[in-house]
């Protein structure tokens, strides 16, 4: 249903699987490093403290993918970019079937910001989620306080003609707490319209 690989002009996409993953590698950038502290700072879960917590994930990623509950991939840049061939972050495509939507989610590593990457990977995960599954709309949202993400997502936000739909107070639980969040969406008519 997912595609396994995607690649763009300047990333490529793989499925986080046992086959097509290093759990090591990928525990570099979940790992509760030095830098983790900016680059966690409005994700929804903490960093890995722990080899096993990375391998736990990609579990959790094969199993969503058999499923058909979402697609979870690694992102890495391609020949002729700088740290071509790394992990530079990871991405995810979650389907409510019943909503006939997906939410996009993305993790990346602080050396890849500025890059305009997120914007690339929208690109890409935009013309699954319309094109292959066949999905009416698309959510974007980022965490209150967010101001990297919030431009981001605006960015590609406005170049399909979607809309930023408001702030969802005390929406998502974040460790100890519950955060708002702000909710971004591109419909299927709108990506149609501004692709043809």
């Amino acid at each position: 249903m997912f595609p396994e690989r995607i690649e763009t002009e300047r990333l490529r996409f793989d499925r986080i699987s046992r086959d097509t993953v290093d759990v090591f590698e990928l525990h570099e950038l979940y790992a509760d490093g030095d830098d983790a502290a900016e680059l966690f700072e409005y994700w929804d879960s903490p960093p890995h403290a722990t080899v096993k917590e990375t391998d736990d994930y990609v579990d959790e990623a094969e199993k969503l993918w058999d499923d058909a509950e979402g697609a979870k991939y690694v992102i890495r840049p391609t020949e002729g970019e700088d740290g071509a061939g790394v992990i530079a972050g990871t991405t995810g495509l979650y389907p409510d079937w019943e909503k006939r939507s997906a939410n996009l989610g993305i993790l990346l590593d602080e050396r890849f910001w500025g890059r305009g990457y997120s914007g690339e990977r929208a690109d890409a995960m935009l013309a699954v989620a319309f094109d292959r599954l066949d999905l009416e709309l698309v959510v974007a949202a980022h965490i209150d306080g967010n101001e990297k993400s919030r431009r981001a997502i605006e960015k590609y936000v406005d170049r399909y003609g979607g809309r930023y739909e408001g702030l969802l107070g005390n929406w998502l639980p974040v460790a100890d707490t519950v955060v708002d969040v702000h909710r971004f969406t591109i419909s299927r008519d709108a990506y149609v319209e501004t692709t043809e």
